[in-house]
C-alpha cells in the first residue's frame, strides 16, 4: 500500500507554490495524498515567518498536527520559519521529526539529519503536480535584493534569483495543458524579474506578454510602486486583466524614508488616477503597515487621507512587527500597542466602507468571470484566495468563462446570474 502524505501551507501565495513543488516530488516518489492529516504517514507543515503573528500561527499548527497525526507518522516542518530559525526551532519542537529549510527533499524515513548534511535544491526548479483548479500561482523568482527597513525576508530567502524565461513558460504550458486558464505570477519583487543582484535587465514586460500567449488570463501580484513603468502598465492592460497589486506600505513621505521605501501618497495617487483615466475598470490592491517606529498622528492622518482619496478596491492593514536583524529593529519611537490597534480599526473601517461601496456600484453591470468551483467565480477584479468572490449558479462549468450580470453585493462578495 502506498504511503500517504499531507501538506499544510501557511502564509502567502509564494509558499503555496513551494508546497506545490514539494507535493510534486512526493508524488514522483510514489506517495499519494491523504484525505486528512489524521490519515497521513507523512505530515508536512510549510510555515510562514513574516511577522510575529504568522510565526505563532505556524507553531500552533505544528503542535495541533503533531497531536492529530497517526501513531508512527512523521512530522516535517519546512518553509520560512524552518529556514530562519532552523536549529533553534528543531530544539524547541521535539514533536517534529525534521526541521528542514528550503529545497531539502521531504521524504519518509530518517529525515532529522545534522545541519548541512541534507542536499539543497532550488524549489523553483522542481516539477509540480497538475493543478486542481482552473488557476495557478507561478513563482518566477526567489529572494529579494531590496533592503526595506521592516523586512527580514532577504536574510532567509536570500538575494533575488530569477528563473529562466524558458523554464517559466514551460511550467505555464504544462499548467495550461491540464486546464489552467489563469496564471498568477508571484515573486518577492516581481517587477524586478530578470535583474538579480544589480546585474541583468528587467524582463517582466516580455514575460507577461509571453505568458499571455499561453493562457487566457495573467495576473501579477506584488509590484513595487517605483517599478510600475508605462511599459509594465501597458503589458498588464494588454492581458485583459487590469489588476494592480502595489506594495505601497504607507503614504507619509518621511515615514516611507524611515522604512527605506520610495514614494509618497501624492505620487501614488497620481499613478492610480492615470491608470484609471486610461482603464476605468482597473482594480487596485495594496497593503499598509501601521505603527512603524516613529509613526506620528500626522503620518496616520496622511495615510487616512490617501486611503479615502485613492478608493482602492482592496487593502490590507497590518500592525508593525519588529523583526530581528532588520534596520527598523534598532529604531526608536515605538508606537504603543493600544494606539496601533486604534489606528488599525480606523483604517479598516474606512476601507471596508470603500470596498463595499465599490462592490455596490457594480450591481446591474455585466462582467466576465472565470468559474473556480461550483457556484464560485471571479472577474478580473478579484485575485484568487485574497479578494472577494462572485457567487454564480452552481451548474456553470468549472473552468468556463461566462458573462454574468451582478444582482447584489454583500461586503466584498457579489451575487450574479448568467447575462
Amino acid at each position: 500500500m502506498s504511503r500517504r502524505f499531507w501538506v499544510e501551507t501557511l502564509g502567502c501565495p509564494k509558499n503555496q507554490v513551494d508546497s506545490d513543488k514539494l507535493t510534486g516530488t512526493m508524488l514522483a516518489e510514489g506517495l499519494v495524498p491523504a484525505a486528512a492529516p489524521g490519515e497521513a504517514d507523512l505530515v508536512v507543515v510549510n510555515t510562514c515567518a513574516f511577522i510575529e503573528e504568522a510565526r505563532q500561527e505556524s507553531i500552533d499548527v505544528v503542535l495541533d498536527l503533531a497531536d492529530r497525526r497517526p501513531a508512527g507518522a512523521e512530522l516535517v516542518v519546512t518553509g520560512c520559519l524552518a529556514e530562519r530559525y532552523g536549529a533553534e526551532l528543531a530544539e524547541a519542537l521535539p514533536e517534529a521529526d525534521a526541521v528542514v529549510g528550503f529545497g531539502v527533499p521531504v521524504t519518509l524515513g530518517p529525515t532529522r539529519r545534522p545541519a548541512g548534511a541534507a542536499p539543497v535544491l532550488d524549489l523553483l526548479n522542481l516539477p509540480r503536480p497538475p493543478a486542481v483548479a482552473p488557476w495557478a500561482y507561478v513563482k518566477v523568482a526567489e529572494g529579494c535584493d531590496r533592503a526595506c527597513g521592516f523586512c527580514a525576508i532577504p536574510t532567509f530567502r536570500g538575494k533575488q534569483r530569477s528563473r529562466p524565461v524558458e523554464a517559466v513558460l514551460a511550467e505555464v504550458e504544462g499548467l495550461a495543458a491540464t486546464g489552467v486558464r489563469e496564471v498568477v505570477l508571484v515573486a518577492q519583487d516581481l517587477a524586478a524579474y530578470g535583474r538579480d543582484q544589480g546585474r541583468g535587465q528587467r524582463r517582466i514586460v516580455p514575460l507577461v506578454a509571453a505568458v499571455a500567449e499561453r493562457v487566457e488570463r495573467v495576473r501579477l501580484l506584488y509590484l513595487y510602486p517605483s517599478d510600475l513603468t508605462d511599459g509594465l502598465v501597458d503589458a498588464v492592460c494588454a492581458t485583459g486583466v487590469p489588476y494592480f497589486d502595489l506594495s505601497l506600505q504607507h503614504a507619509s513621505a518621511p515615514l516611507l524614508r524611515r522604512m527605506r521605501r520610495w514614494g509618497d501618497g501624492d505620487r501614488f495617487l497620481r499613478r492610480v488616477e492615470a491608470i484609471r483615466a486610461r482603464v476605468p475598470e482597473a482594480a487596485f490592491r495594496s497593503s499598509f503597515i501601521v505603527g512603524y517606529p516613529g509613526e506620528t498622528e500626522d503620518d496616520h492622518d496622511l495615510l487616512l487621507d490617501f486611503v479615502a482619496r485613492a478608493e482602492l478596491d482592496w487593502a490590507g492593514f497590518f500592525a508593525y512587527s519588529e523583526e530581528a536583524g532588520t534596520y527598523a529593529a534598532g529604531l526608536g519611537g515605538a508606537v504603543p500597542a493600544g494606539l496601533v490597534a486604534d489606528r488599525l480599526a480606523e483604517l479598516r473601517e474606512l476601507q471596508d466602507a470603500i470596498t463595499a461601496a465599490g462592490r455596490d456600484r457594480l450591481i446591474g453591470s455585466v462582467v466576465e468571470v472565470l468559474v473556480d468551483a461550483p457556484g464560485v467565480a471571479r472577474s478580473h477584479r478579484e485575485a484568487p484566495e485574497i479578494d472577494g468572490i462572485v457567487a454564480v449558479p452552481d451548474d456553470l462549468a468549472v473552468g468556463a468563462f461566462v458573462k454574468v450580470r451582478v444582482t447584489g453585493a454583500a461586503g466584498p462578495d457579489l451575487d450574479a446570474v448568467v447575462a
